[in-house]
């Protein structure tokens, strides 16, 4: 195997804690959105999305909250495939989680 690429494991772990820290943000809302997303989408993710939505997650509440929303521009350094995908979906009014 090639040390430079994750293993199975590797990415079913991270996709576990993805799906965690999704709901767990501290901010409602931005759990919220990004639990959703996490929940419908987080098992096709491939590794280098991975690694964006673990970027994301790391970003504060309140900025991201305003991307999403429209309320401030987003920087170009995050306005990527990744994070329209996700803000598209809060905006097509994603399902409730049951």
């Amino acid at each position: 195997m090639n040390d430079n690429q994750p293993d199975d494991s590797d990415l079913a772990m991270r996709r576990r804690r993805i799906l965690y820290r999704a709901w767990h943000r501290g901010m409602r809302e931005m759990d919220l959105i990004m639990g959703r997303f996490a929940d419908a989408h987080v098992a096709e993710l491939d590794e280098g999305e991975i690694a964006e939505f673990e970027r994301l997650i790391e970003l504060i509440d309140k900025d991201l909250f305003s991307w999403i929303s429209g309320s401030e521009p987003v920087p170009a350094a995050y306005d990527t495939p990744l994070f329209r995908r996700m803000r598209d979906f809060h905006a097509d009014g994603a399902p409730a989680r049951s």
